[in-house]
């Protein structure tokens, strides 16, 4: 087989560039004198290709929602099983269904990351090329059966990496998150009940047992550093038996046997066909579903409204006022937000501490009782709470979440991520400056949540909420925690929040996006979707 790490092919669309937090409120806004469009949109029918191959030219998309109204995940991602002999073709089987799919988010995961741990006995084996590595003994099934149907349901996962030249598996492993197909390939890919059962597609690639050693040979001693002596002796030895008592026997359970590889496009159509229409059968309406929900309901015991002091019903009436200047809007809005930021930080956890002054006395204070606190920003409209959460919390880790709305369906859509290590031990203040469905901040908490943040550890903080937002998120939600600095009633046509905030304050919810700090993020082949810091 072809040692690969977990691939992502990952059709993402453009990011804006996070930039520094001083400038981002005022290079969010839109130029003055820029006319208001009907709707904010992530993606242009004329962006670049990401990715093109010799007949097709794959576009940038964003990953559609994944749960229902309620936000439990509804959907599961559609797992595809490649098997088949050592060197039969079936990352190239794989690499021309993705091209042949053309849909957003497709991982690539193959079972070579999944070979066990060597014992220094086994390393010396190996090192003579007399370990079998054709045998169903040599691959971690527990591992393996448990990360793919994490990933199945839509969490985040580690993948080791399987250094193939030192038979090891290296010490920093890949994350990978968000699939709305998995491609799994693998020698020994049906070889295990509980794996098998996670399959929803089940494939043969069937090849010529001349052509396998052939490919396997230029393999081996051009990509992991073999002699031919080597190579051949254990294609004798392991690679040739185990093909004839465990791998062939298994092409009975496949769904369809592709002969001759990537080269049989016809089989490669038929399979892409299949795929399709099991798509459309899953696709969600989200958006819709929460801007036609009727709520009646007193609003939610979680939300928390900043108190409507005569200082916050100042800066109110100067942000909402269609006449304030640019200057004094930006201004005025970065005091609110710090308000904001300030009051969302009572609502961590804390535990009574004693410090010892400078004057030799005791004083009974509080400290955070918690891991860690992360700040997760909505690009682009959350960057512009960035620097208050950064004044007011030295260290804090931010991370950032891409949600735009797709101009054909109205469905928000999950472009790009990138989230701190670790970040489900701590506290998250997710930010966003207006919700208006709650349609965005609900696949953020998903999001959260997928990458095992406690949802009792996550805290929506907004400048402005509609009533709708709030319901929404609570209903889906109940133990986030969402805090504002006011709530209004109404929605327009356009979903807008009634009567608003002045100067459409957030990209996303900015009606233009200033084309300087608009960047297309290409992730050309091989790649995972979170990066961490």
């Amino acid at each position: 087989m072809i040692p690969m790490d977990v691939e992502r092919v990952k059709i993402m669309s453009s990011r804006s560039d996070s930039g520094s937090g001083e400038d981002s409120l005022d290079r969010l806004l839109p130029p003055a004198g820029t006319p208001r469009r009907k709707s904010a949109t992530s993606l242009s029918k004329t962006e670049p290709p990401l990715l093109r191959t010799g007949k097709r030219t794959i576009y940038t998309a964003g990953r559609p929602p994944w749960y229902d109204e309620h936000g439990a995940q509804s959907k599961e991602a559609f797992v595809i099983g490649l098997c088949g002999g050592s060197a039969s073709g079936k990352t190239t089987v794989a690499n021309k269904i993705i091209e042949a799919l053309d849909v957003p988010w497709v991982v690539l995961l193959s079972m070579d990351s999944f070979y066990k741990v060597l014992s220094p006995e086994e390393q010396v084996l190996a090192a003579q090329n007399d370990y079998n590595f054709d045998h169903p003994g040599a691959f971690d099934f527990e591992l393996l059966v448990a990360t793919l149907r994490k990933l199945k349901q839509g969490r985040s996962v580690k993948i080791p990496v399987y250094d193939f030249t030192t038979h090891r598996r290296q010490k920093d492993w890949k994350n990978l998150y968000g699939a709305s197909v998995i491609i799994f390939e693998g020698i020994m890919s049906f070889a295990d009940k509980e794996l098998l059962q996670l399959l929803d597609m089940k494939i043969f690639v069937d090849t010529d047992s001349d052509i396998r050693l052939v490919r396997r040979l230029r393999r081996d001693i051009t990509e992991r550093g073999r002699d031919i002596e080597g190579v051949i002796k254990q294609y004798n030895k392991f690679v040739k038996p185990a093909f004839e008592q465990y791998i062939e026997p298994t092409m009975r359970l496949a769904d369809i046997v592709v002969p001759r590889g990537g080269g049989n496009m016809v089989a490669i159509d038929l399979i892409v066909q299949h795929v399709h229409s099991q798509l459309e059968e899953r696709e969600l309406s989200v958006r819709a579903l929460l801007a036609s929900a009727q709520q009646t309901q007193t609003l939610p015991q979680t939300l928390s409204v900043l108190e409507s002091t005569p200082q916050v019903r100042g800066l109110h009436t100067i942000i909402r006022n269609k006449d304030t200047s640019r200057d004094e809007f930006i201004f005025y809005s970065k005091r609110l937000m710090r308000l904001l930021i300030e009051h969302a930080l009572t609502f961590l956890p804390s535990q009574p501490c004693v410090v010892q002054t400078p004057q030799g006395h005791e004083y009974e204070g509080r400290r955070h009782s918690g891991k860690g606190i992360t700040g997760v920003s909505i690009l682009r409209a959350g960057e512009t709470m960035e620097p208050a959460l950064r004044a007011v919390c030295k260290d804090v880790r931010i991370g950032k979440i891409l949600i735009q709305t797709n101009l054909d369906s109205g469905e928000p859509e999950l472009h790009y991520l990138r989230l701190p290590k670790d970040i489900s031990e701590d506290h998250v203040i997710l930010m966003d400056s207006t919700v208006s469905t709650g349609a965005a901040a609900m696949m953020a908490v998903r999001v959260l949540l997928d990458h095992e943040v406690q949802e009792d550890r996550i805290m929506l903080v907004s400048l402005l909420m509609a009533e709708l937002g709030v319901h929404s998120v609570a209903y889906a939600f109940p133990k986030v925690k969402i805090i504002t600095t006011a709530v209004d009633e109404n929605l327009d046509d356009c979903l807008h929040v009634i009567p608003g905030i002045g100067m459409q304050l957030v990209a996303g919810k900015v009606q233009k996006q200033d084309q300087q700090s608009k960047k297309v993020i290409y992730r050309q082949g091989r790649q995972c979707s979170v990066h961490e810091e």
